[in-house]
């Protein structure tokens, strides 16, 4: 799964300001990233506003990404929720030409237990016809995928690996050492991933790499070389801004910068609201 090594970015959804998909916007997102050294472009995350995209628009967006990329790097495309059989029935429906991997959060919300988060990728794994990278974040979905279920997982042929936005570099660790050989363990969160890459991990799906995909993929490169002095020197340039595009929620603040580097508005759609002012005012500081 070399293709999902280093940098991949959760890429935003644009918006216009009557909160249709803005299509000139998202081409023009796509070609920024492509164009600045990206390893692969992560299509419908949480970072891109799914749960308030229908699947006749999430097409769309695939599509108009696919056309823009022309192959150059790898799509991943996520699907996800809590009603196990109509996710597995929305992968065997999907069109998947040019997508080359699913990122599937664990079940939200109903908080199953962990017999049920394995049951639950098992299927979606059985019907995928492309590798399901698991993607574990407690903060959002309300229950954590335990090490064991993980390890378990990682036992099944197309789970080639994990997204990793639990916080517990501990786990991580404990994960980074068990996981059989070829498993990925992907950081989910764009301030660890020096660290954790130090640690052991692959690489990064990222947010702040849809404003500066140069900088920080050059910045994972470093660190996956073991050139961590040129990595160090990156991620503390750009770290105040890492941190600060998520004081007032995401994907608000990285629209922020978007908007004022002139690549798309900072639209978004209820019940996610654009950042406060004050939090407007601290991220455009804080750009590089």
């Amino acid at each position: 799964m070399e293709k999902f090594k280093g940098t991949g970015v959760a890429m935003i959804t644009p918006f216009t300001a009557d909160l249709e998909v803005d299509n000139e916007g998202l081409k023009k997102l796509t070609t920024h990233m492509v164009s600045n050294g990206v390893n692969y472009l992560v299509v419908m995350g949480t970072t891109g506003e799914n749960p308030t995209i229908s699947d006749f628009e999430q097409n769309k967006i695939k599509d108009i990404v696919l056309e823009v990329n022309e192959g150059r790097i790898p799509v991943m495309f996520g699907i996800a929720g809590n009603n196990t059989l109509a996710v597995e029935q929305r992968i065997k429906s999907f069109d998947f030409t040019g997508v080359s991997g699913i990122l599937s959060a664990s079940p939200y919300y109903n908080k199953p237990n962990q017999a049920g988060i394995y049951e639950h990728y098992v299927r979606l794994a059985d019907a995928a016809p492309v590798p399901v990278i698991l993607y574990n974040v407690p903060g959002r979905t309300g229950s954590m995928i335990q090490l064991d279920t993980i390890l378990k997982l990682a036992e099944h042929p197309n789970i080639s690996g994990i997204k990793e936005a639990s916080g517990n570099l501990d786990h991580c660790m404990k994960l980074i050492r068990q996981r059989p050989e070829g498993f990925l363990v992907i950081s989910g969160d764009d301030n660890f991933t020096l660290p954790y890459i130090a640690a052991g991990m692959d690489g990064v799906i990222s947010v702040i790499g849809n404003a500066y995909p140069k900088e920080f993929s050059q910045m994972v490169r470093y660190s996956l070389e073991g050139n961590f002095e040129n990595a160090r020197y990156l991620h503390y340039k750009l770290l105040p801004l890492m941190n600060a595009i998520f004081d007032d929620g995401n994907p608000g603040g990285i629209k922020v910068v978007l908007k004022k580097l002139g690549i798309c508005g900072d639209a978004m759609r209820p019940p996610l609201h654009t950042v406060l002012s004050e939090v407007e005012k601290k991220i455009l500081s804080l750009m590089l």
